[in-house]
């Protein structure tokens, strides 16, 4: 069996075969190679130890524990990883070995990695499957390697691992695996935030995140990991008055299946724009659901779970942002000033992404795509940003006030500024060059 294989991977396989070591592509590659899908990360598994590896590849790179030789192409962006056949003893944190012995055989490599669609090896002949995972490939499963309790007792994470898998590949998780994820959820507390961040976000990039997230639910790892998202679930909605047709949980689901951005931080945002509502919600004896200012109470509660889930100061102001902004008006009355105060707001790089939470919020609840005050909305704000936005905007700057009025720098320079800004923003004067310099002289009269 060839595949066409990248010649950086031919010359790795036929170094290691002219010193008589043993080497295979291991791994998600092989799953891909199988699949058709372009390979992004080539992992290599050998019988060569690292000191061995790195007579082969003297620039290799190489200061773990694992085994593991980095190899580095220059055109190439993403280095070759080369381990050494390992077994793995005592798994304390339920994450790590507690002890790497380097083995001497692939069957010993093969039967301790996650799931058997990832237990395969290639030599660049033949494919080496050991526990049926071309079969589970062939029915779009995911089934782990031997017992999955050990598995998963072994790593926590896997339990993530398999979630995203499934909603990557759009496959199924095998009936004792996905029993075993269940009964084992509480170890995910186990793993450090940032590496359940980091699974949670992969999930959301996915081609299918619904899925993924539903995944999650199913398990048992959303009450662990999202326990606010899952006070939703059973919080009706459907009332007088209201479009809605789901209840808060499912609708929030469905949000995040409608949500065409493929921004993780936006379909985040998306997945738990109303998560204040159990807290808000009020049944009037009229029969209306309100929840008022849950927008301020998802906001908060978005806060603790971008700083539970170690979020970076980036991804935090904007998801943050998204979640407390949501409920703006679409207004065709509104104010120019009104309509720049909510870009302040969002800042003008969320826009779209704003939008898109906006639309996937509508569908998600049984609406239309959009309305015609929608689509006025977004000409609106179109035509605002074409205005400057603060005095660093404008067509002139503190310089150009000083050579025309013969001042030096200072708190006038300001004030000029400031006045020239506001005319512009009233419409008076036009972001001009020619016509905001011949203004300077004009306001100080």
């Amino acid at each position: 069996m060839n595949f066409n294989l990248p010649k950086e991977v031919i010359e790795i396989i036929a170094k290691f075969k002219k010193q008589n070591f043993e080497i295979y592509v291991v791994g998600g590659a092989v799953r891909d190679i199988l699949m058709g899908h372009i390979v992004y990360d080539w992992d290599f598994t050998t019988d060569a130890q690292p000191s061995e590896i790195l007579t082969i590849y003297p620039d290799g790179f190489y200061d773990n524990s694992f085994g593991t030789v980095g190899v580095s192409f220059e055109n190439l962006d993403r280095p070759f990883e080369i381990t050494t056949f390992r077994t793995e003893h005592g798994y304390s944190d339920n994450r790590r070995p507690d002890k790497v012995i380097w083995g001497k055989t692939l069957e010993e490599d093969l039967k301790r990695r996650d799931f058997t669609i990832n237990a395969m090896a290639y030599d660049g002949k033949k494919i080496i499957d050991l526990y049926g995972g071309q079969k589970d490939l062939n029915n779009k499963l995911i089934r782990a390697v031997g017992d999955p309790n050990e598995r998963f007792n072994e790593d926590a994470l896997r339990m993530m691992r398999a979630v995203r898998i499934g909603g990557e590949l759009n496959f199924e998780i095998e009936e004792k695996t996905l029993e075993a994820i269940k009964i084992n959820s509480t170890l995910i507390n186990k793993i450090a935030k940032e590496r359940i961040k980091d699974e949670l976000f992969k999930i959301l990039k996915s081609s299918n995140p619904y899925k993924g997230i539903v995944l999650l639910k199913d398990t048992g790892l959303m009450q662990e990991i999202l326990p606010e998202l899952m006070k939703c679930f059973g919080v009706g909605q459907k009332s007088p008055q209201r479009h809605h047709i789901y209840d808060v949980g499912n609708h929030l689901l469905m949000s995040l299946k409608e949500c065409k951005s493929p921004d993780p931080v936006t379909r985040f945002a998306t997945l738990i724009h109303d998560i204040g509502k159990p807290q808000t919600y009020k049944k009037l004896d009229s029969g209306i659901i309100t929840f008022y200012n849950h927008e301020m109470v998802s906001t908060k509660i978005a806060i603790n779970i971008a700083d539970r889930l170690r979020f970076s100061a980036k991804e935090k102001g904007k998801f943050v942002k998204l979640i407390r902004f949501h409920q703006f008006t679409v207004d065709e009355h509104q104010t120019d000033s009104a309509i720049r105060r909510f870009l302040r707001n969002i800042g003008l790089e969320n826009v779209e992404d704003m939008l898109a939470l906006r639309v996937a919020d509508r569908l998600g609840g049984g609406a239309r795509e959009t309305s015609w005050r929608l689509e006025e909305f977004k000409k609106r704000l179109f035509e605002v940003q074409k205005q400057p936005f603060s005095i660093k905007d404008l067509k002139i700057n503190g310089k150009d006030v000083m050579e025309i009025l013969k001042i030096p720098s200072g708190p006038k320079v300001g004030e000029i500024l400031e006045k020239i800004f506001n005319e512009v923003v009233e419409k008076n004067l036009p972001n001009e060059r020619k016509v905001l310099l011949k203004s300077i002289t004009v306001l100080v009269q």
